[in-house]
Formats: C-alpha cells, sequence, structure tokens
C-alpha cells in the first residue's frame, strides 16, 4: 500500500503565495508520474500539474501555467506545488497522486493514477 500525505494549504489573500507538499511512503513501487488535481465545490476534479519521474518532465494546466511550479525532493519522497499569484478561481482542494502504469502523454486525466492523498484545502479571498 502507498500513503500519500498533502499539506500546506490555507487561506492566503488574492495576489499571495502557498506551498504543498506531498509526502509518499509505503511498500516500495515504481512510480511513473506524480501529479496534483483539485475539486472545487460542484465541479468535477481536475489536472493542474503532473511530473514525469524518470524523465523529468513537467506538464501544466493552461490556467495555472506561469504561476504554478511543480517540483519533487526523490531523497524525501515528495512532491511539492509552489503557487503564487493566486486567485480565487484557484479556491479548492488539492490532491495528490501517483502513478504507477506506464502511460504515454503527460498524465493529466485521474485514470492514469493509482494512488491519491486526502487532500488539502487552499482558500483564496478577494
Amino acid at each position: 500500500q502507498v500513503q500519500l500525505v498533502e499539506s500546506g494549504g490555507g487561506l492566503v489573500q488574492a495576489g499571495g503565495s502557498l506551498r504543498l507538499s506531498c509526502a509518499a511512503s509505503g511498500r516500495a513501487f515504481r512510480i511513473y508520474a506524480m501529479g496534483w488535481f483539485r475539486q472545487a465545490p460542484g465541479k468535477e476534479r481536475e489536472f493542474v500539474a503532473s511530473n514525469g519521474w524518470s524523465s523529468g518532465r513537467t506538464y501544466y494546466a493552461d490556467s495555472v501555467k506561469g504561476r504554478f511550479t511543480i517540483s519533487r525532493d526523490n531523497a524525501k519522497n515528495t512532491l511539492y506545488l509552489q503557487m503564487n499569484s493566486l486567485k480565487p478561481e484557484d479556491t479548492a482542494v488539492y490532491y495528490c497522486a501517483t502513478g504507477t502504469r506506464y502511460y504515454s502523454g503527460s498524465y493529466s486525466e485521474p485514470y492514469e493514477y493509482d494512488y491519491w492523498g486526502q487532500g488539502t484545502q487552499v482558500t483564496v479571498s478577494s
């Protein structure tokens, strides 16, 4: 079993910044990608960013490109999401996820991930 624990969410004013962390633990497994998704009330879960574990390639949703940065610390098995210039529309529960199966592409779909964290709330006030 794999456990993912997110942290770093909170309340911030528009234009502010937050850094989310996602610590992975559990049995040894091969990671093909890790990613961040978010879900606002009444909306479907949407892709935010992903990181190909072997390639190091990163992908972003158009809505966050240039404002958010995904990164990782392999030694700590931790994934990060640096969020700058936050907007009220960024308000959502943010989830990290791990994909342990190979897919070609950007890992931007929820079905490409096998393990999910419990989520952390990000609220951006106007």
